[in-house]
């Protein structure tokens, strides 16, 4: 090998590149349709739309980046709300819903914002996955089904799953989701605990009436899970903030 050949590698895909291709790939196999949806997001698909008012205590649940806007032509026609890099990807699915009939299935991966200080579990700007699904007889029992394959599929390897009781303002029911090895198969460690993965629920009845769906005919279950964290779960990497240094030494791992 020249010397001209050695130092012509080959690039890489990025970790995170890598996690959503194989997410997209794991629910396009249980039928979900990829959504996406602005990064410059108004405050009422951000909040009101999902059941988040102005009012309401749970807003001060995220930080948020609030932009300076003084182009009244781009607001959306809904709403003379402010515009803000959107905190999670959940005000897709009001946008998916406003223009589909359900049954649908959908995942939302992309990039959110959070004013918030730094440290080895949180950045600034980080990618979250969305999922909803909408159907006559989707129920928890459904939902746990679906994000028992996933994990299991994303990790390589059967997990458990529980939901323990947790609030969202957008879902109803809400749960918090953990996963575990199952039983009899502990790690190198010998220990196998539960770790907390994600939020979830059932979508809001006004969530659904707000978008013009009968919430007594349809439900949906919506999930929200950070795609950094799950990287993180899965390879090792001990601070998040390497998935955005830039370093090659983490790329190329990869």
């Amino acid at each position: 090998m020249t010397k001209k050949e050695d130092n012509n590698q080959k690039g890489h895909y990025h970790p995170i590149t890598i996690a959503i291709r194989r997410i997209n790939e794991i629910f396009g196999d249980m039928g979900f349709d990829i959504a996406s949806g602005p990064e410059i997001e108004t405050e009422y698909y951000n909040f009101d739309a999902l059941n988040v008012p102005k009012d309401h205590p749970a807003r001060d649940m995220w930080d948020t980046f609030w932009l300076k806007d003084n182009q009244k032509e781009i607001r959306n026609p809904k709403s003379e709300a402010r515009r803000l890099l959107r905190t999670h990807t959940s005000p897709v699915q009001v946008r998916y819903m406003e223009e589909h009939k359900p049954p649908f299935a959908i995942i939302v991966p992309g990039k959110t914002f959070r004013y918030e200080a730094t440290d080895a579990t949180h950045e600034a700007q980080f990618h979250q996955l969305e999922g909803l699904m909408v159907g006559e007889n989707v129920s928890i029992a459904t939902m746990r089904g679906v994000l028992k394959k996933f994990l299991s599929e994303f990790f390589g390897e059967d997990m458990d799953i529980r939901m323990r009781p947790g609030y969202f303002p957008f879902v109803e029911p809400g749960v918090e989701v953990d996963m575990r090895r199952p039983e009899g198969q502990k790690g190198s460690s010998g220990d196998n605990p539960w770790i907390e993965v994600m939020g979830a629920g059932m979508v809001h009845p006004k969530v659904l009436e707000g978008v013009g769906i009968d919430s007594r005919v349809w439900q949906g279950f919506a999930f929200g899970v950070g795609i950094d964290r799950l990287i993180m779960l899965k390879t090792g990497i001990p601070d998040v903030r390497m998935l955005y240094s830039g370093d090659l030494r983490v790329i190329t791992q990869f």
